[in-house]
C-alpha cells in the first residue's frame, strides 16, 4: 500500500489521470491525498472533482483557498471564474459540494507521522493543536447551516496573529486563512496574507511560515501546496515538502509518496 500526496491540481484533470497512471495507483490498495485546490483556473474543475470523489475511500483532500471560493460561489458570494460555474450548475453539484465541504483542513498521516495542509501554520501551533483547530473549522463547513452563516464573513486578513482567546468568526477566519492562504509571517507570527512572491522578494521583516523561529510544529514532516512561485521544495532543514509546481501555469503536476518520500511528476500536458 502506498500513499500519494498530490500538489495543486486546479482543474488539470488530464494531468491528474496521467500522474495516477504513472504512479500505478490502485484504489483497492493505495491512498490519494490532494493537498488542496482541486479546482479553479484549469480546464476541467468539474471532471477533477468527479474523479477524486469517485475514488471513494481511496481518496481525500485538504481544503485549499480555491476550494473554499467554490463553496462561497455556490452560495452566491463572489464572482464566477475559471470554469467554476460549470461545477455550480452541474446536476451532481450538491453531492460534489457537500463532499468538498466535508474535507479536512489538515490531515495527520499517522503511519508516516506527516502533516498535510494546503498553505501554512502559525508558529505557535503544535501539531496536536493544528489537528484540533482544523477540526473546528471543518465542522463549520461540513454543516450546511453553519457554512451559510460563516461564508459571508470568511474573507479578510484580520486577525493577522493567533491568540488562544480568539472567538467567533474571527477565530475561524484566522484558522482558515492560515491553513489555506498563508505564506509569510514575522518572527512573532504576524501574517501578511497578501504577500505572494518567492523568498527573497518579501519585506525585510517577513519569513516563510516554515522558517519562523521556534515554530512548534518543526519536529513533524509537513507537506503543503499553494505556493507556485516557491515551487517544489525539499528542505530537510525545515522538514517541509512543497508540492505546488504550477501545473496550471505550465509546470508539472507533482506527487510525493509518503512511505519513501519519492517524487513523481508529469508535464502539464501529455
Amino acid at each position: 500500500m502506498s500513499t500519494y500526496v498530490i500538489g495543486d491540481i486546479q482543474g488539470c484533470c488530464d494531468a491528474l489521470l496521467r500522474l495516477l497512471d504513472l504512479c500505478r495507483f490502485d484504489p483497492a490498495a493505495d491512498r490519494l491525498i490532494c493537498a488542496g485546490d482541486l479546482v479553479a483556473r484549469g480546464p476541467d474543475s468539474l471532471g477533477t472533482l468527479r474523479l477524486v470523489h469517485g475514488l471513494g475511500n481511496a481518496a481525500t483532500a485538504v481544503l485549499g483557498n480555491h476550494d473554499l471560493h467554490l463553496l462561497a460561489l455556490a452560495q452566491g458570494i463572489g464572482k464566477a471564474r475559471d470554469g467554476l460555474d460549470a461545477v455550480v450548475e452541474a446536476d451532481d453539484a450538491d453531492v460534489l459540494l457537500d463532499w468538498l465541504a466535508s474535507r479536512p483542513l489538515a490531515l495527520h498521516h499517522l503511519a508516516t507521522d506527516t502533516l498535510i495542509i494546503h498553505a501554512g501554520l502559525a508558529p505557535q501551533w503544535t501539531v496536536t493543536q493544528v489537528v484540533a483547530l482544523a477540526a473546528e473549522a471543518q465542522a463549520v463547513f461540513a454543516d450546511r447551516r453553519r457554512r451559510r452563516a460563516f461564508l459571508p464573513h470568511m474573507y479578510g486578513n484580520e486577525p493577522a496573529r493567533w491568540r488562544d482567546d480568539l472567538g467567533g468568526d474571527a477565530r475561524i477566519r484566522f484558522i482558515v486563512n492560515c491553513l489555506t492562504r498563508a505564506r509569510y509571517c514575522t518572527a512573532l507570527g504576524k501574517f501578511e496574507f497578501s504577500e505572494k512572491g518567492r523568498p527573497g522578494r518579501q519585506a525585510d521583516d517577513l519569513l516563510p511560515w516554515f522558517a519562523a523561529p521556534d515554530r512548534r510544529s518543526a519536529g513533524t514532516p509537513i507537506v503543503f501546496g499553494h505556493w507556485s512561485t516557491l515551487g517544489q521544495i525539499e528542505w530537510p532543514r525545515h522538514r517541509v515538502w512543497g508540492l505546488d509546481t504550477g501545473c496550471v501555469w505550465g509546470g508539472p503536476l507533482t506527487a510525493l509518496r509518503l512511505e519513501d518520500r519519492a517524487l513523481i511528476q508529469v508535464p502539464c500536458s501529455g
